[in-house]
């Protein structure tokens, strides 16, 4: 079995490599990136596919970040996220044969959805606000592959995984998801000594996070069970309040100063629980505590990035 992995320089697509060329089945992996394949580039990305012939694709590649990012780029995350969808999925017209799994995100759904958040709910209301043109952009991934599946007979399977976080994160100050971005503003408090330290928001809002490998350990499950479902949910089934995480990464960074939420910063999506019940079914379900694998994550960053 070949797969091709884009994206493989990522948070996702590093694990995801680790992941399936380690598998016991007998799979050929190759990790894309942009130094052999510009994924804005139509034919660079159609090259990549024909000249590999890989049996699945598993598209990794985003332009990704946090409410601050999100918000304040917001042309960016949609263009450069509707090209690389774009670009993929067109190829594959001449690739009926070759099955694509795409990872969406969670903020596809309504702002007001009903929680646990069901597949089903997908385009039944309004996307909340500091999101909007980055989930716009993974809603125009689906609705192109389903359009390719009724046309065309590709298989694309489109899982829609909850928060990731996990080693080869980008723990930037400005542009990273909640989790990278406190262990490197809370790391670099501690080494001050700060008293105290700021987080957006009021901390009240409730989230779930998914260790990276698990997500990896999904996507190998789903490719050796040969799952075909067109939008599939992976999350933890667990989740969390921002205060009570930012009191978990104090713990594990050492941090010894006082938590102070500012208010007046938007809190985003005051919940968001995924019901990953199809696919826990199926029979995967995650493995890392969130505990354990912020510890891991932290031990990662110590040794790979806060001397950089």
């Amino acid at each position: 079995m070949k797969i091709l992995v884009f994206g493989s320089n990522g948070l996702v697509g590093k694990s995801v490599v680790d992941v399936l060329s380690k598998s016991q089945k007998n799979m050929t992996v190759f990790g894309s990136t942009r130094k052999d394949t510009n994924l804005f580039n139509y034919e660079e990305t159609f090259n990549t596919i024909s000249e590999f012939q890989p049996n699945i694709i598993i598209n990794t590649a985003a332009k990704v970040g946090g409410i601050v990012a999100n918000n304040t780029q917001r042309v960016e995350f949609i263009l450069e996220n509707l090209k690389i969808n774009m670009n993929i999925l067109e190829s594959l017209k001449s690739f009926q044969e070759i099955k694509l799994i795409n990872l969406g995100s969670s903020c596809i759904y309504p702002l007001n959805a009903q929680n646990p958040i069901k597949e089903e709910y997908v385009m039944s209301g309004k996307l909340e606000p500091t999101n909007s043109p980055y989930a716009m952009a993974k809603l125009t991934a689906i609705e192109i592959g389903d359009a390719l599946n009724k046309q065309f007979g590709n298989k694309i399977v489109n899982l829609m995984p909850t928060n990731l976080y996990g080693p080869n994160d980008n723990f930037s100050k400005t542009e990273s998801h909640v989790i990278p971005g406190l262990i490197s503003r809370m790391h670099e408090s501690k080494i001050n000594n700060s008293e105290e330290f700021k987080i957006w928001g009021t901390g009240t809002p409730l989230r779930e996070f998914l260790f990276v490998e698990d997500l990896a350990k999904a996507i190998e499950f789903v490719i050796v069970n040969e799952i075909e479902t067109n939008i599939l949910n992976i999350g933890s089934n667990e989740e969390i309040s921002i205060f009570e995480l930012a009191s978990i990464v104090k713990k594990v960074t050492g941090f010894r100063g006082n938590l102070d939420f500012d208010g007046s910063k938007p809190d985003g999506n005051p919940r968001k629980l995924l019901d990953s019940s199809k696919i826990f079914n199926l029979g995967w379900k995650p493995k890392t505590d969130l505990n354990e694998g912020i510890k891991i994550t932290y031990d990662w960053y110590l040794r790979n990035v806060k001397s950089l």
